[in-house]
């Protein structure tokens, strides 16, 4: 590192102790301003010291600031389920159980949100829920696209509790899939190579069909619920696109699955925005690669 690099690396760095003063961050909170969304990175998965420092930062802004949620890098069905758990949702199994709440979270790599550090966030946002009115809850929201198996069986089983008839159609849409959406990856190798026809069409319809009937507009007390199935449709659509293009080469995959949770925030916060009658104000979480300018780096 030069030694100019260096001088402005020094004058801009603020030191951290690791006392936790409740003050060392308001330098932090000064330099976000009245932003209202705010991207907190790590520049590796599962690092105890980065969940602890973004949980902080969060924590002030949820309670000094009144944002809305904090979105992560996660699968957005099972980032529903701690969504569910932590704003008190009378549909969660999970009771007081932080840990169950996060026992959705199945895939590999488990342990970037099953551990001690998410566990408390957690009971922090559950906690910090059940003294505000519904309103005012903050949420719990996954951005990724992983999830091409349980994002099409929440769309089906949304639609058996308010349209059996459009459910049957997307079980039969769905069906495409057949045995291959438990290994989206076999999925992607076979129809990459044209060893089998691909369901691009099956998962759009689906989408335009739950876009076309907008449930939110006909369930006016189930708009979140609404929402969320229309996501979970989303997914499975972008998820199918994304492991046909994982064997068409690494940029195609990588540039899908960084539009697909921009596109997703975008989505959520219009979402929240509307239920809460302002702008909403959302945390993300996520690796650097994906908050980051990419033109600087490899």
């Amino acid at each position: 590192m030069n030694t100019a690099l260096q001088t402005r690396v020094r004058e801009r760095m603020h030191m951290l102790t690791r006392h936790g003063d409740a003050r060392e961050l308001d330098p932090v909170l000064e330099a976000i301003g009245d932003a209202e969304v705010v991207l907190l990175g790590e520049a590796t998965h599962g690092t105890r010291e980065f969940y602890r420092y973004r949980t902080r930062i969060s924590q002030r802004l949820i309670a000094e600031r009144g944002f809305d949620a904090i979105a992560v890098e996660a699968d957005w069905p099972d980032a529903l389920v701690v969504d569910r758990h932590v704003r008190g949702d009378q549909d969660s199994a999970h009771g007081d159980d932080a840990r169950q709440a996060l026992s959705s979270f199945e895939r590999f790599p488990r342990w970037m949100w099953r551990n001690e550090e998410t566990v408390s966030l957690v009971r922090w946002l559950g906690t910090h829920n059940r003294r505000q009115d519904a309103s005012h809850r903050c949420g719990f929201f996954g951005l990724d696209l992983y999830s091409l198996r349980r994002s099409m069986q929440a769309v089906v089983a949304y639609l058996e509790q308010v349209d059996p008839e459009a459910a049957h159609r997307a079980r039969h849409r769905y069906a495409c899939f057949d045995h291959l959406a438990d290994d989206p990856q076999r999925y992607g190798y076979t129809t990459s190579f044209g060893l089998r026809p691909d369901c691009e069409d099956a998962v759009v319809e689906q989408l335009m069909q739950m876009e076309r009937q907008n449930y939110g507009q006909l369930a006016a007390s189930d708009h979140d619920e609404a929402f969320f199935a229309e996501q979970n449709a989303r997914v499975a659509q972008n998820a199918e696109a994304y492991y046909r293009a994982m064997f068409q080469g690494r940029h195609t995959s990588w540039n899908l699955r960084d539009t697909h949770m921009a596109d997703t925030l975008a989505a959520l916060r219009d979402h929240l925005s509307m239920r809460k009658g302002r702008p909403a104000r959302i945390v993300v979480w996520a690796h650097n690669s994906h908050i980051g300018d990419a033109r600087a780096t490899e």
